[in-house]
């Protein structure tokens, strides 16, 4: 024999009812059905006695839907027709009757409720054993006794258990029992609480010593997180009766917590599985569930609605009876505490209680150290609300070591501040409190974090779509399905902005069609708007992504980081601005645990910060620096000849896309000499960008006026630089614009190189870095490759981005 319980929603409609006959037919062994009310029906009867409690008539618009629900399914399920119909009228009448009764006296009593709140499964009872062939119905109120707590009655077992074995002494077939009703030893009316349908099945199911106990509800079974938040949760195959419980006094809604201990004791298994999807095979409830070392964590849980209360005093050191004091405080005034947590100190105890109960629970506990509140030994009881309570549960958190560590480490990096936090020397449980607007992040990062989700998520906000931003998004579209696909990352770009407008989306913007979004979106692009909406949105896993050269945009790197969102930066400015601010955004991404990562600042999409990088962290020092860094400049020394004149170069430098629209930019040596100052820096050494020699090659009375005095001037330098070039062709020497740092000197400037120097062979735009460093002094370590164009650079940001993923 089994016992199936099917709830509210699983007996809502008459189609659903029709679900359930096939469902019970299907089973090849003896059954007992348990249902609950029609769905919604308890709660429009407790709406229509409240409403009758006030001596007013308006209790009648709930009863009339709850008379429709109940004739529209035996309509449809009978043809609303048969001994059924006199059934159902007669116990709707048995419910006017009490509702007009409390309407006169004014008055609703919780013996009265308890009266009416099960009618809805005496009448579902009903209907459910008369539309499945065979069934008989049996009355739980005249098996399952308890005493008078009405509202959440106490069972008494040793009564109720001789009474269900002595009513289903050899019986085979199908019965039909209402859930939720009971009654006391004066045959009074009884009920076991919200959710008490499943109490009823446990009880019936560990009375009987049955096979199993089916829980059939609306979802697959219990997840590991809650789906509304986290799309990536998943069932759980398999669950032991204590992570159950666990996950189900955390909020977990799938089974009523008072259900596990019954068949626990018998050790009965429970499964829950889903009416309208019966194939599924949900979760399976057992003594030991076998869990492996990769998944420590079974699922996380969440409460809402908390307020924390704290006591604190120094008076409250190794003063015995305080905690009990407190706890018999609360319970005085019917106050149930979730969460403790205390100080080992003593100096003070937190307690998370269900934040409408605080004013009874303050009072309560300011009557109780009335006397230590007045002599200072309690100095303070406050109040924190709008919090959440979030629990992760598996029993093989006990043999994991590192689970605390991981959990609170990857929760900080996320910008997430822990309130209080508890767990339980059985290691089967953590628990901690946030604020409730930090809820949803909690539990994306927790989730992923303990693989829980197969993929890891990347949420980018690019600001700036030109040649390099282009590229990337570009790029990224490219290797979504890949790296999906073989590294289970998932990129989405979450916000984006150009001149004009902004767009952002939680779910993600379908990258091909960005274009269109922002074209139609009414969000005017504004630097404060767009970080406002990232704190806005809170997701975890964030990465601000500058492909601009704006100063602007540098300038609020800070807001950002503060954010507890990783930067990446193509843009130069931040990195090569004074040193105390550079100093200060590199040490604030490490206080909180994000990254600041500029590669792309000096050499596109060449490794040249990141071996750096990995040189000094190892334990290396940095010597001399030697490098040629512009690819716009190599291109033009590489290009100029007796044919194509300087000015000719620069032209055509432009129209390749390798220098800036304003080719003097490139020209006057300072994105050169940025780059290098970025290298010193990240060598460990302080270096301002007014300590560096910048040496022109051009004079400077060429960078003043406009752009296109520029052009036509430049043609003047074309003579004098082609004499140059053949002296230096006949001494079988090149240009090249070199970046220098030794000794604590720094400098820019165009050199003449010999054919045994490793920058003469320098082709096209490429870059050439050279580390001479303690270890590497005889032979300097070398980078080289394409150190310009928008291509490149777009690779480099985003190999930054895998970076910050850390996959």
């Amino acid at each position: 024999m089994k016992v199936l319980k099917f709830g509210g929603t699983s007996v809502g409609s008459a189609e659903n009812i029709k679900r359930v006959k096939e469902i019970v037919l299907k089973q090849d062994e003896d059954v007992v059905v348990v249902v609950s009310a029609l769905g919604g029906i308890t709660d429009k009867i407790l709406n229509a006695a409240r409403q009758a409690s006030t001596g007013t008539q308006n209790f009648h618009a709930e009863l009339t839907e709850i008379k429709k629900a109940h004739y529209d399914a035996i309509e449809t399920l009978f043809n609303g027709t048969g001994s059924i119909k006199y059934i159902v009228d007669e116990l709707l009448d048995e419910l006017e009757q009490i509702l007009t009764g409390i309407t006169l006296v004014g008055e609703l009593t919780v013996k009265t409720l308890d009266r009416i709140a099960g009618i809805g499964e005496r009448i579902s009872s009903h209907i459910v054993a008369q539309y499945i062939p065979g069934a008989v119905r049996k009355d739980s109120s005249e098996f399952i006794q308890t005493d008078s707590n009405f509202g959440r009655a106490a069972v008494d077992f040793k009564i109720t258990n001789q009474n269900i074995q002595k009513t289903f002494a050899n019986f085979s077939g199908v019965a039909v029992v209402p859930g939720f009703i009971s009654k006391n030893s004066k045959s009074e009316f009884t009920t076991l609480g919200r959710g008490g349908s499943d109490y009823t099945a446990s009880i019936i199911a560990a009375a009987l010593d049955v096979s199993s106990l089916e829980i059939w509800t609306d979802v697959d079974g219990f997840m590991t997180a809650d789906p509304r938040v986290i799309r990536k949760a998943y069932t759980i195959p398999k669950l032991t009766y204590s992570e159950a419980m666990e996950l189900s006094h955390f909020g977990a809604k799938v089974i009523y917590p008072p259900t596990i201990l019954p068949v626990y004791q018998k050790g009965i298994p429970i499964q829950i599985k889903n009416t309208f999807k019966p194939e599924s095979e949900g979760t399976r409830i057992i003594q030991t569930a076998e869990n492996g070392k990769e998944r420590p964590i079974k699922g996380i849980s969440s409460i809402s609605g908390i307020t924390l209360l704290t006591l604190q005093g120094i008076g409250m050191v190794g003063v015995t009876g305080i905690s009990m004091r407190l706890f018999t405080a609360l319970a005085s005034v019917n106050v149930n505490v979730i969460l403790i947590s205390q100080a080992s100190s003593e100096n003070s105890i937190s307690v998370a209680i269900d934040e409408h109960a605080l004013d009874a629970a303050e009072i309560a506990i300011r009557e109780e150290f009335e006397k230590e509140i007045a002599s200072g030994q309690i100095s303070k009881i406050y109040a924190e609300s709008e919090l959440s309570i979030v629990a992760i549960v598996g029993e093989n958190m006990k043999h994991t070591t590192g689970i605390a560590g991981k959990l609170f480490s990857t929760i900080g990096k996320n910008g997430v501040n822990v309130i209080a936090i508890a767990q339980g020397a059985s290691e089967l449980n953590i628990s901690w409190v946030v604020e409730s607007r930090e809820l949803r992040k909690t539990l994306n990062v927790v989730h992923e974090s303990f693989f829980l989700s197969e993929n890891v998520e990347l949420n980018v906000f690019l600001m700036g779509i030109g040649t390099v931003g282009g590229n990337l998004l570009q790029q990224l579209q490219m290797q979504q399905k890949k790296l999906l696909e073989e590294k289970h990352l998932k990129l989405k770009l979450t916000g984006v902005a150009n001149s004009k407008t902004m767009v952002f989306d939680r779910d993600g913007i379908e990258i091909s069609t960005f274009k269109e979004s922002l074209d139609n979106s009414e969000k005017k692009s504004d630097l404060t708007g767009f970080v406002d909406e990232m704190r806005k949105m809170n997701i975890y896993n964030s990465v601000f992504v500058d492909c601009t050269a704006s100063d602007k945009v540098a300038d609020i790197y800070k807001d950002i980081l503060h954010s507890n969102i990783s930067i990446v930066a193509a843009n130069k400015v931040a990195a090569s601005s004074s040193f105390s601010n550079y100093s200060e955004l590199k040490k604030l991404a490490k206080q909180k645990g994000v990254k600041f990562l500029f590669e792309t600042n000096v050499g596109a999409g060449l490794p040249i910060i990141n071996t750096l990088n990995d040189l000094v962290n190892s334990g290396d020092k940095i010597l001399k620096i030697e490098a040629v860094l512009s690819g716009t400049l190599n291109y033009i020394f590489n290009t100029i000849s007796e044919k194509v004149p300087l000015s000719e170069t620069i032209k055509r430098a432009k129209e390749e896309g390798y220098s800036e629209p304003d080719p003097r930019i490139d020209l006057s040596g300072v994105d050169v000499a940025r780059k290098i100052l970025i290298l010193a820096r990240e060598s460990g050494y302080a270096v301002e960008m007014e300590d560096i020699n910048i040496k022109r090659f051009v004079p400077d009375s060429f960078f003043e006026g406009s752009l296109e005095n520029f052009w036509e001037k430049i043609k003047d330098l074309d003579a004098d630089f082609e004499v140059k070039r053949k002296v230096l062709e006949k001494e079988n020497k090149k240009w090249r614009f070199v970046a220098k740092y030794e000794n604590g000197l720094a400098e820019v400037e165009l050199q003449e190189v010999s054919s045994t120097h490793p920058f003469y062979d320098l082709e096209g735009s490429n870059n050439l870095v050279m580390y001479t460093t303690e270890r590497y002094q005889e032979f300097p370590m070398l980078i080289k490759g394409y150190g310009a164009g928008a291509s490149v650079t777009a690779a480099g940001v985003f190999a930054d981005l895998i970076k910050v993923s850390n996959i």
